[in-house]
């Protein structure tokens, strides 16, 4: 509240008018605030994430385990079982392989439990391209699962 004080010798009488302009500025600017934060935080795509639990995986001998790392340099470097291999390599023996399952199994009595599965276990310092450019290989070869081997953390369960 504001007081009137001099004058030309009337009346004094306090002044009831409220300055509204610094409280009309304050609420410009939680408006602002709010119209901006309000879509951040209500935009979401809903979704029912995975529970993350330790399973240990079944290996069959005919799966695949391969392993890749970068080197220093930046390289792609691909193990089947122990053996490096390149990339060409891993295509011709991925589709081999396969090709000795259905021959094997026979092509009308394949079921998809027959199909190997691929593991791949992913230094966690390898670029994505390198674990990237396995998975496309090991789809081109007509490989259906591919698979992480991953390590948990001590205590998760």
């Amino acid at each position: 509240m504001a007081m009137s004080v001099g004058g030309d010798g009337a009346e004094e009488k306090p002044m009831s008018d409220i300055n509204t302009t610094p409280l009309v500025d304050v609420m410009l600017v939680l408006l602002i605030i709010f119209l901006i934060a309000i879509p951040v935080a209500i935009q979401s795509v809903e979704l029912e994430l995975p529970k993350v639990a330790f399973e240990p995986t079944e290996t069959k001998p005919e799966n695949v385990l391969l392993a890749v790392r970068g080197d220093a340099s930046g390289n792609c470097q691909v193990f089947w079982q122990m053996t490096p291999i390149t990339s060409a390599e891993l295509l011709k023996r991925a589709s081999d392989n396969l090709q000795a399952v259905v021959d094997r199994v026979g092509k009308a009595n394949l079921k998809p439990d027959d199909i190997p599965e691929v593991h791949i276990r992913g230094d966690a310092n390898a670029p994505y391209k390198c674990i990237g450019g396995v998975v496309y290989t090991m789809q081109s070869a007509g490989f259906v699962k591919v698979g992480f081997i991953s390590q948990p953390q001590l205590g998760a369960q």
